[in-house]
Formats: structure tokens, sequence, C-alpha cells
């Protein structure tokens, strides 16, 4: 068993994306800050309509999967094959580009919270020209590991064990790329330790509060006597995390939230335009004139 530590802190930095939704960009800022298989990681949360109103109007991908996760909020998605889907507090949308597909992400209503992640996910390429296809994921159909120090871990992909060694699997499974995606909720004071695939790269991304990667020293109190501050990541912040197996995560003094995301790199070259995501340059000039002559999406 080896310890994976924090390697490295990404600020999550303010931009806009679609039709001028306001969010952070982690993961994916620019072409050095992918995590293979990861692309691109944002966070958007505001209760501010006019910065997620307009949405994400009709827009086409191909070559890799989206994973929509929303906290608050109601979103419709639609695309060019006719499907709809809702998604709502706790909902996750888990959607393959593949050859092609042109879909809007629109908000549903007019004022309140809209919180949640889109991540995006590389595809091997073998797979890239595959139909296109997505599940949406009622949040009651989400397990949870609840523990007895109070951490709660929402299974969105991947496995773990509970307290009473129960083997708990996430909805999304059988995919190359095996990915994690846990959405965990942390008390004060109290460590969560996983299992990761040693050969899998992963990260953090913490969303409320602050998150201390390995073993703090001890506690007294309910206080922690020492914090290392150089393995301390904050809200808003994603940690890459190093090789190895184990993983130790602490909330140190509030209550906290993050993300735990990881998967089997693909090592493979990548080739990116905006939406399209290849292996070759040509490629992407393909799927470029594809869209342009509305040949992108799979005939029917």
């Amino acid at each position: 068993m080896s310890i994976r530590y924090l390697e490295k802190i990404i600020p999550g930095l303010s931009t806009s994306d679609g039709a001028g939704v306001r969010l952070r960009r982690s993961i994916g800022q620019n072409s050095t800050m992918r995590l293979d298989p990861f692309l691109m990681l944002d966070e958007f949360s505001s209760d501010q309509p006019d910065e997620y109103i307009s949405g994400f109007p009709a827009h086409p991908h191909r070559g890799f999967e989206t994973v929509t996760y929303m906290l608050d909020g109601h979103m419709l998605h639609e695309d060019h094959m006719g499907n709809k889907g809702h998604l709502k507090n706790g909902d996750v949308q888990w959607m393959t580009a593949g050859r092609g597909i042109i879909h809007s992400e629109m908000p549903q209503q007019d004022h309140g919270l809209m919180r949640g992640f889109q991540l995006w996910i590389n595809l091997p390429a073998k797979e890239k020209m595959k139909p296109a296809s997505y599940r949406d994921i009622p949040s009651a159909h989400i397990p949870v590991a609840e523990y007895s120090n109070g951490v709660k871990v929402k299974v969105i992909a991947g496995t773990l064990l509970d307290e009473a060694k129960n083997t708990i699997e996430g909805v999304i499974t059988g995919l190359l790329t095996e990915p994690v995606y846990l959405d965990i909720h942390l008390p004060a004071n109290q460590p969560f330790h996983y299992g990761l695939p040693e050969g899998h790269n992963a990260f953090v991304y913490v969303y409320e509060g602050s998150v201390q990667v390995g073993d703090v020293s001890s506690v007294e109190s309910g206080q922690l006597i020492k914090k290392d501050f150089k393995s301390l990541i904050l809200s808003h912040q994603a940690g890459v995390l190093s090789k190895g197996t184990l993983i130790t995560l602490s909330a140190l003094d509030q209550d906290s939230r993050l993300l735990l995301l990881a998967g089997k790199p693909l090592n493979e070259p990548i080739a990116q335009r905006g939406p399209f995501v290849m292996n070759t340059v040509e490629e992407i000039q393909q799927a470029m004139l594809d869209y342009q002559r509305g040949e992108l999406v799979e005939l029917r």
C-alpha cells in the first residue's frame, strides 16, 4: 500500500461559457492543465439569474464524454435525436458524444441558486466515433454510503467498501477509463480513507470548506493540534494527487464538501478545437467539416 499526497493545486479560474454562464474552471484551463483522461472540470454556482439564465444554447460535441452533476437548480437538456432530460437537485447526466451530438442545456428557472459541475472525460481512439448516447440518473438512484463519524459519500462512479464491508457500486460502470466519481461530505475534524487503483490519475475538487490531504496529527477537544498547510486544499481549488493507492481526506475545523475524481489514463495524443476532441489535427479538421456540412451526427 502506498500513500497518495497532494502534488499540485489548481485554483478555479473565473470565466464564462455558453451564452454567458459564469463559472470556475480548474482542470482544463489550458492544454497543460489536463489530467488524462480528464479534459476539463467546470463549477457553476450563482444565485444571480443574469449569470446563468442564457444557458448553453445548441452546440456540437465529438470524441469525449460529459458528466453534468446538478447540486441545486433545474436544467433541461435537449439533443438532435429528440431526447429531453430534466436535471434537478442531485441528478446526474452522463453523456457520450461519440461520433457527434448537437445539444442544448438551458436553465428552467428565472431566480434562485443554480449550482453544479460539468466534467469532460476523454474517449479512447477506438470509441471516438461510436454512436452518441446518454443516461439521466435521478438523485434517488445514486447510492450513498454513511459512516459512523458522519461522513457521507455519494457514489456516482466507482466502488467503495462501507463500514460493514459491503461493496457499494456507482451507477456508471463498464467504461474503459474506469472512472471514480465521489461526492464526499466531511464533518469537521473527521477523516475519510479511500483506496484508489494505483495506475489511476486522481484529483480532488473542494467546493465548500477546506480539506487536508493526508493524516492529521491528532485531535484534542474537537480541535486539530496541527495542520499541514502544504497539503491543504481551499474552496474552489483542484488538488492533483500523486500516484499511490490510499488517500486520506480530512475536513479540519469546518464541515466541507468535495469531489474525488479518478480515471485510468489513455496515454493517447490529444487534438482539441473547442467542442471537438480527437487524436490528430486531421481528425479535428474533419469534425469541423462534418459539422459545417451537417454530417457531424450519426445519420438516422
